[in-house]
Parts: C-alpha cells; structure tokens; sequence
C-alpha cells in the first residue's frame, strides 16, 4: 500500500522507508519559526535547561508580528528578549517589527520548501502546507526542543483528502470554499489528521487562494492542511529564494497513486454560493442570503487569512464599484507584510482605500488577535476575513464576529449590514 503525501514527508523525514497512521517517528525539521508572544516562553524554557546554543542558526526564523509596535511594557520587554537571543545566537532570519505576520513572512522570504517538515509555534502554521511542506503548529516547550535539537516526535495522521470540482462561480472564493467545508466536517472532525486538499478547483487557483485554504485547516482540528506541490508552487519557492538571496534544496513530493485514505470528500463548488462562519464557531455556516440584513459596525480585511494582494484587490474592487463604505460603518485594512503593503500602495489600492474612509494600519496580526487594532465594543457586530469568531476573539466577550470572504466583507462595507455580495 502507497503512502499519502503526509506520511511520504515524514517518512523522509525521519529516515524511514514507510510509515504508516498511528506510528511514532522522530523527524527532522527543515525550518522553524518562533514569535513575539510565543518567542519568549521557547527561549527562557532554554535558558531553564541550560541550553545555551541552538541547533542550526540559518533554520530558525524570529518574527514580530503579534504587538508592533509595542503597544504594552510587556510586549516591549519580549521584544528585547528576543533580539537580545537573536544577537546571542547569531540567527540569520530574524525579522523585527516591520515585516508583517509569520505566516506571509515565511513564504514570501524562501524559508517554506515542499517536501519538508516545518514547524511553527502558533496554531495557523498549516498554512504553509499550501507549498506541499508537512507544516504545523507546536507548543513554545515543544519549539525549545526543537531549537536545541532539530528534531521533534510526531504521530503519523490519518489523511482526509478533500478532492474539489467544479468552477467557482463571480463572487465566490476559496474563503467560502474553506468555510463550506468547515461546516460539513465541523470544528472537530479533522483532530489530529491531515487535511489534503486537491482536484481541479485547487490546481486552478493562486497560490494566495490555497494559502487560505491550508490556513483554516486548524479550524477543522487537522494537524496540517496540505496540498500537492505543482509548478505554481516550485516557480514561487525559486522565485522567492531567488529575491531574496536564499539557496536551500529541496524534493518536492507527491502521494502514491494507491495511497490509502481515511476519507475521501467529494467537494462540488459550481453552485457554491457566499457565506458567514456566524458566531460563535468556525463551522456554524450560512448561505450569506440566510442572514442578509443584520447590522454591523466594522468590517476587517486582512490577517494571515485573507490579507494578501489579490484579497485587497477584490475588496477595493467592491467598494469602488459601489462608490464607498456607509458612513456609519468603521473598515479595518491590514495588509499581511510589508511587500504585500508595498505592491497595493504601487497598484493604488492603499491610496483608494484611504479615500473611501478606511483606516489602513501597519502591516500586523491587527484586529484578528483583538489586542491590537479594531477591537470590538460590547454588543457591537463585526465582518471579519481572519479565520476565528470565537467569543470575545476580537475584543468584548458580548460582541459578535462573522467570517466571511473580503468580497463579501467588501460588500458589509457598502452596505452597512450583511449581504450576499450578488445582492449589492
């Protein structure tokens, strides 16, 4: 019996010819990346034990992206912490406060290779699983032995494998394809599986549009959301690897062709319509016409989510057909890193943003943490392109979040309540 993608990653990865669900390996990893909030609790966990120098400096990457700037004593004091073990260890990839959020950073910087294991201590790491890595998020304890060693044990998943068809229709995108399938699965009923992802659908999108779907595989439960690497994916890598000065091989793998699933989902998206993950949970989804109408006070567009060009792009796209934002309505841009930021400001995307009356912030985890930018008051409804609405996620634990895609978020925006974007 052949191996899934998954399992033939971490079966290279641990030196073994196959493995099989449920085995333990120990596998080596190819790139680890620790941040502002989890950063600290990995290095003073080294510190504790004695540790006192890291596996591989060129491996590693710090990234700021959670707080910046500073916006707390707290915060600040990480922050130090952090360049001050930067400089001790000599680590080739740290990027302080002006780069963006980790998981665009990555990807965008050459550190992301297929066929590789990738770990990340923050829980969207999947998302790099769109460049066919075995990518995933770990505890800040479990990053500190990653750093000292290289190396981390892993349970081989099960594999559900998301075969999805069809054309999506204007106005549907792979936000509303990620959410459908969040709600058929449900928030749990991927747990400690691999979520791969493919057909016809998924080799016809953008590499950004996959991102979002490996992004939200963790609202599914899934250890990674994976898909196979295909020219898309290797041109991006080399070109990434070729801007900014990085050389790192790489074998980009693929499933055998009698690879042996736990499930197999048979996704048609021609009649996919637009729709809200409703509050509270990722999977309480509806058709965007089911709750057509209800007010709101804010609309976000950004996060690892959804804050990337071609997102900017549609969401400027809606508010400038329609003319503007309601008046009374707040919009809340964060684009993903500073080289998507400088693209939209090239394109004019950030100038029309401003002249519709939204606020544009640095480049930034944002409003999807609820620390930072746009937090919501008591009683107050938002639209979100991040990836969770729990209670209290972004801001007062008696506000209300609804996920959707930034078209549809565009379209809350002009009109001032929810909608089907078709409707505007």
């Amino acid at each position: 019996m052949g191996m899934t993608l998954s399992e033939k990653i971490l079966a290279k990865a641990s030196g073994n010819k196959t493995v099989s669900p449920g085995d333990i390996v120990m596998a080596k990893i190819e790139t680890a990346m620790a941040h502002d909030i989890t950063g600290p609790l990995t290095v003073n966990t080294l510190k504790n034990e004695g540790i006192d120098k890291v596996w591989d400096n060129e491996k590693i990457v710090i990234l700021f992206d959670h707080q910046i700037p500073a916006d707390s004593i707290t915060a600040a004091e990480n922050h130090i912490l952090m360049r001050k073990f930067v400089k001790e260890q000599n680590i080739k990839n740290f990027y302080d406060i002006r780069e963006g959020v980790c998981h665009q950073v990555l990807p965008e910087k050459g550190h992301v290779l297929p066929g590789t294991v990738l770990v990340g201590a923050d829980s969207h790491t999947c998302t790099h699983g769109a460049f066919g890595a075995f990518a995933t998020g770990i505890g800040s304890t479990d990053m500190a032995a990653v750093f000292a060693t290289g190396e981390l044990w892993f349970k081989v998943p099960e594999t559900l494998y998301f075969n999805i068809t069809g054309e999506l229709k204007p106005y549907v995108m792979s936000k509303d394809v990620i959410l459908h399938i969040i709600g058929e699965v449900g928030f749990d009923g991927a747990t400690y599986k691999a979520a791969q992802y493919g057909g016809e659908t998924v080799k016809n999108m953008t590499i950004a549009s996959r991102m979002t779907m490996s992004n939200m595989a963790i609202e599914m439960g899934a250890k990674t959301g994976i898909i196979e690497p295909d020219e898309k994916t290797i041109n991006y890598v080399k070109t990434a690897m070729e801007k900014h000065g990085t050389t790192r091989p790489f074998e980009p793998l693929k499933a055998d062709e009698d690879a042996e699933y736990e499930e197999v989902f048979e996704i048609e998206v021609n009649d996919l319509e637009p729709v809200f993950a409703c509050p509270h949970a990722v999977d309480n989804v509806k058709q965007a016409r089911e709750v057509a109408g209800r007010p709101i006070d804010q609309v976000f567009i950004g996060s690892c989510t959804n804050g990337r060009l071609e997102d900017l792009r549609a969401a400027i796209k809606v508010i400038e057909e329609h003319g503007g934002i309601a008046d009374d309505i707040r919009v809340v841009v964060t684009p993903a890193s500073r080289e998507v930021m400088l693209a939209a400001i090239e394109e004019g995307i950030i100038q029309k943003f401003y002249k519709y009356g939204c606020v544009v912030t640095n480049p930034s985890c944002s409003a999807c943490m609820g620390a930072l930018y746009g937090i919501l008051g008591p009683g107050e409804v938002g639209v979100s392109t991040s990836n969770r609405n729990f209670r209290g996620r972004e801001g007062s634990l008696d506000s209300e979040v609804y996920l959707a895609s930034p078209i549809t978020a565009a379209a809350c925006a002009v009109k001032g309540e929810l909608i089907d974007p078709r409707d505007l």
